[in-house]
């Protein structure tokens, strides 16, 4: 049981809830970019082609069409993709979704058809998902002290969900409270973390939030949470902020 604080301690306030970034913070960047990604490009055709009749798969073809005509609007060069949602080209709808993942588009509808293609993955056995070695023993800490672990990625909740259920380390999902994705808002945008706060019931400075993104941790800390900055390997450097204090594991955290 580790049962100091170096770098954390202490919060302004009484710590109530972990709030955690996915890519970087809980899972290696490179899980995230040379396998669940690779998979969704893979499959994404053969996905559509078996459920594109699916009202599910049908909302989230729509969403991309509303997208696809938002960049036409503001002139970017892109394969454009039109038609109603019920007769549009399997082939457009592909080609226009590896165009948004080649630019690590963080929208709603494109996470959404990820989250369905991983799903599949998942429950065929193909995928498994990484975390690191610290997660799984500092949830269990975390939850001991009776505190709330939630989630807050760009990736859809179906996705985080998934992730946690089919760890390499076994469910984890009974450990966490909440998920939250790009429908609460934009994660470098303040008012997600006002949200955040306001569905969980708390104040904003009971909610610690650690992401390894220093633009994130701005919006949160303007929204009033405790922030953290993980240094993972593999992560790209931030720069060191006077805001954030820095982990490297989850091992220094032990919130008051």
């Amino acid at each position: 049981m580790f049962s100091t604080l170096i770098v954390t301690s202490p919060f302004t306030k009484p710590v109530r809830v972990l709030l955690l970034d996915i890519e970087g913070t809980t899972t290696p960047i490179d899980f995230v970019y040379k396998v669940l990604f690779p998979y969704a490009r893979k499959n994404v055709k053969p996905y559509l082609a078996a459920h594109r009749s699916s009202p599910e798969v049908q909302s989230d073809i729509r969403g991309l069409l509303e997208e696809n005509a938002e960049d036409a609007r503001r002139e970017i060069d892109l394969p454009l993709v039109k038609g109603p949602a019920e007769q549009v080209s399997v082939d457009r709808v592909v080609v226009y979704v590896h165009w948004l993942m080649d630019r690590d588009r963080k929208t709603t509808a494109l996470k959404s058809l990820q989250g369905k293609i991983w799903e599949e993955g998942y429950g065929n056995g193909e995928l498994r998902s990484q975390i690191f070695e610290d997660v799984t023993r500092a949830f269990k800490r975390w939850r001991e002290q009776n505190k709330e672990i939630c989630i807050y990625s760009s990736g859809s909740v179906l996705a985080q969900k998934l992730l946690f259920a089919h760890t390499e380390a076994g469910d984890l999902t009974a450990l966490i409270g909440n998920y939250f994705d790009t429908m609460i808002g934009a994660k470098t945008d303040a008012e997600s973390y006002q949200r955040i706060a306001n569905s969980l019931e708390r104040r904003p400075d009971e909610i610690v939030f650690v992401s390894d993104v220093t633009a994130e941790l701005d919006a949160a800390e303007s929204a009033g949470f405790e922030t953290l900055l993980c240094v993972r390997p593999g992560n790209p450097f931030q720069g060191r902020s006077p805001s954030h204090a820095v982990i490297h594991s989850f091992d220094e955290i032990l919130s008051n």
